[in-house]
């Protein structure tokens, strides 16, 4: 854990885990076509579509995302391009890897990436996203609006809250991000941009404490 900032009160922690377990979806690992590794920060992403793909879940994968030019230091040639060199290490043979080095949101992630499969001539009827767990929600709600005819499941390394706390090594940041992707899931919808969500009220409750104590660097203005 860092210093920089304090530490979550246990109220705080509490509703962090109100979220970051609605955030799950909880879907049964079933055979796809292929899996979609969701560009983001975080290497635990390409890491659990390699031990996907040794255990069979699929015959290939594909990784999609550009340079975050937020934190563009982290993965200098893009996130997707990182992500196909992390599973290579793990030993992916580089042939059974799509990269779609050009998207820069989750609704890009899902339409470049369908995209290049056309390019390649590569039909699929299903496939497993693989993204950081507390987005798995999202990125569900987006692939049902942009590409409604693939039969999707979610997937994320195993972890309980505190372990990716440690991993990631910032308790406020990670509750930033939960708060706001609980935000895109709220918003999206009514912009056309993923399927409607719904949120149960302790959720909503839990969201609008952590907005009053601040954790806001992630919200968009709207």
């Amino acid at each position: 854990m860092t210093d920089r900032a304090p530490r979550l009160t246990d109220a705080q922690r509490a509703d962090a885990l109100t979220i970051w377990h609605y955030h799950q979806l909880g879907h049964p690992l079933r055979h796809c076509d292929i899996a979609i590794g969701l560009g983001s920060h975080d290497l635990g992403v390409p890491a659990h579509t390699a031990k996907l793909w040794r255990e069979g879940w699929f015959p290939r994968m594909l990784f999609t995302g550009a340079v975050n030019p937020i934190r563009a230091d982290q993965f200098p040639r893009g996130e997707a391009v990182h992500f196909q060199e992390h599973a290579i290490a793990l030993g992916v043979p580089d042939r059974v890897i799509l990269v779609e080095p050009h998207a820069t949101n989750t609704g890009q992630n899902i339409t470049l990436a369908r995209q290049l499969l056309q390019e390649h001539e590569i039909s699929v009827r299903s496939v497993m996203l693989v993204a950081m767990p507390y987005m798995q929600r999202r990125a569900y709600a987006t692939c049902r609006k942009l590409w409604p005819a693939v039969d999707v499941v979610c997937a994320s390394q195993p972890l309980a809250f505190a372990d990716y706390v440690s991993e990631i090594g910032d308790e406020r940041m990670v509750t930033d991000m939960l708060v706001g992707d609980l935000q895109r899931i709220i918003v999206y919808p009514g912009h056309g941009y993923a399927e409607p969500q719904e949120v149960p009220d302790d959720v909503h409750a839990a969201y609008r404490r952590l907005v009053r104590a601040g954790f806001t660097t992630r919200l968009l203005a709207v």
